[in-house]
């Protein structure tokens, strides 16, 4: 008893640095290592402004989702804030979109650790791999491997590692400590440079900029392990200006090193620009990297979207065969639901090899941004009203309308767009059912009352004085 309470005590000692490196850790993933070479693509090198903006809306939800979690605490986090907020219509709402936006995050994961893989095996099927990589990970999430938290923390060092790596090499071959760069260092000075594809280009690449900070409400959620929990938007702040200078920085040295149209949906930005005579192992070294922490992410998504999944079932917001456990221990249900999903992904992978990676990537990134404007507006409703914080809620959700808009003018993110739109369409017809089952339910439990509790309904008051009743509750006699 004493360990368990020791244990529980330990866990909640998080210094808000710490929070601030967890955070860095934790949102890193594919979407900033192979997500960034489509933003390049589609806005060219001013897409730089984009990552800042998208940082300062990222903040403004984080800021919102660390002060609701301090006044607050609530499990369910953001969706028992919308539940709060706006009833349990919000609450199912924003739990499944919430799910979705994990599940299609898993597929981009997959697509792209499929996209590295075939950096050395490109005669292989793209679907071969996402196959591969979902089954394994499957597997360690079913058996829930006791060490894999472990391993999460190794995987998230190699993530910084990996970065900083790029940071140094990248440097170096600039300053020419080392010769034989691939390509000749140029900076892209004037407008037609800077903006390739024009403002239209910039305003489309904005989702992609947004997606690269995706993940930043599970780092909401943990914020309640800090020990001041007035420490939340300080660490947010940190953690943000990190990604934020880390995205710029690198992202400015491949723009840089490789002219821009030599970038595509295909490789990794720092790949391309690692590709040096002088260095042919570097781009193969780096690229293993990438699938270790692309997995990895992947891998803790998956775990997000099972326990989701459970608790949705295990409030009536799901079918409540998805709380169920195999041998009391296993969420078998819960997971072969997930599984359906994934192979989703993985036969549009076979059926639109060229094209499924921006798809599903800017569907993720709107399923995320719908979610954070859920969580902007539930703080609206339950923190306590200030001008500055209206209108940092308002800047939010004015850049989060900006990205989820600008997915209409590029043919490659458009049908992303129409994929969370008919997304969208299914949680609402779900969730009117779901709240028309639940009043025929509580209207059906009402007419069954009995009639001696009825009577007692209507006559009995507490204590308190006349009229100050409860009602709708059944009190029995005791047997004894």
């Amino acid at each position: 008893m004493n360990q368990t309470s020791s244990k529980t005590k330990e866990e909640k000692k998080l210094k808000w640095w710490q929070l601030s490196l967890l955070g860095v850790a934790g949102t890193i993933g594919t979407g900033y290592y192979l997500g960034s070479g489509l933003a390049i693509s589609t806005g060219g090198p001013a897409v730089l402004l984009a990552y800042i903006l998208a940082a300062v809306g990222t903040y403004v939800v984080f800021d919102a989702l660390a002060r609701m979690t301090a006044q607050h605490p609530e499990q369910g986090s953001f969706r028992s804030y919308a539940k709060k907020a706006f009833g349990s219509w919000a609450g199912f709402g924003s739990g499944w979109m919430y799910w979705f936006s994990e599940l299609l995050i898993m597929g981009s994961q997959l697509t792209a650790l499929s996209i590295f893989s075939r950096f050395w095996f490109p005669a292989v099927p793209m679907w071969v791999f996402a196959a591969g990589f979902g089954a394994v990970s499957l597997l360690i999430v079913f058996f829930g491997n006791k060490g894999f938290d472990r391993v999460e923390n190794v995987l998230a060092i190699i993530k910084v590692a990996a970065i900083l790596m790029f940071l140094v090499i990248a440097a170096a071959l600039l300053a020419g400590w080392i010769g034989g760069g691939k390509y000749a260092p140029k900076l892209p000075l004037s407008y037609s440079a800077l903006f390739p594809a024009g403002g239209l280009g910039l305003w489309s690449a904005f989702i992609f900029a947004f997606y690269a900070y995706g993940g930043i409400e599970v780092i909401g959620i943990m914020s309640y392990r800090l020990q001041k929990p007035d420490d939340a938007p300080k660490a947010g702040k940190v953690m943000l200006l990190a990604l934020a200078a880390v995205y710029v920085l690198s992202i400015g040295l491949a723009v840089t090193m490789v002219p821009f149209n030599a970038f595509n949906s295909k490789e990794s930005p720092f790949v391309l620009a690692l590709s040096s005579d002088h260095l042919a192992f570097v781009p193969h070294l780096f690229n293993g990297v990438l699938i270790i922490a692309g997995f990895s992410t992947m891998t803790a998504s998956l775990y997000a979207i099972t326990s989701m999944m459970i608790t949705l079932a295990q409030e009536g917001d799901a079918p409540r065969l998805f709380s169920k456990k195999w041998k009391d221990k296993y969420p078998f249900f819960a997971m072969c639901l997930i599984a359906a999903g994934l192979v989703g992904a993985i036969m549009m992978s076979l059926w639109l090899p060229g094209k499924v990676y921006e798809y599903i990537t800017t569907a993720a990134g709107l399923m995320i941004l719908y979610n954070w404007s859920f969580i902007l507006l539930s703080s609206g409703r339950l923190l306590k009203p200030t001008k500055i914080s209206g209108i940092k809620r308002w800047i939010g959700l004015l850049l989060i309308g900006i990205a989820v808009a600008g997915t209409l003018f590029h043919a490659l993110s458009r049908p992303g767009f129409y994929i969370s739109l008919l997304i969208l369409s299914l949680i609402a017809l779900s969730d009117w059912i779901v709240q028309r089952v639940k009043k025929k339910h509580a209207a059906a439990s009402a007419g069954n009352q009995p009639q001696e509790d009825k009577e007692m309904n209507e006559h009995e008051t507490l204590p308190g004085g006349p009229g100050f009743r409860i009602t709708g509750i059944r009190l029995r006699k005791s047997k004894l």
